[in-house]
């Protein structure tokens, strides 16, 4: 499965999960590991309507440590 093709799949899961971190605010993003394999990323104020990033796991792991380490530059917005 190709990245297209996970991001169709995703785009109609049931479970998605907002950072703890919003707050109940809707400026976040919203994950999704409901397709083997892959990490689903959606826009939280887009919902259901918002185009879907698809992530294979070791993906999403470097993105997530490149995130931590402050390798993706400065933060411009926060949640909540």
């Amino acid at each position: 499965m190709n990245h297209d093709q996970a991001a169709a799949e995703l785009t109609t899961a049931a479970r998605w999960r907002k950072s703890s971190y919003s707050q109940g605010a809707n400026g976040c993003v919203e994950v999704t590991t409901e397709l083997p394999g892959w990490v689903g990323v959606r826009d939280s104020k887009l919902g259901t309507t918002s185009p879907v990033l698809a992530c294979t796991y070791s993906e999403w792991r470097t993105m997530l440590a490149a995130a931590q380490a402050g390798e993706l530059g400065p933060t411009r917005h926060r949640c909540g």
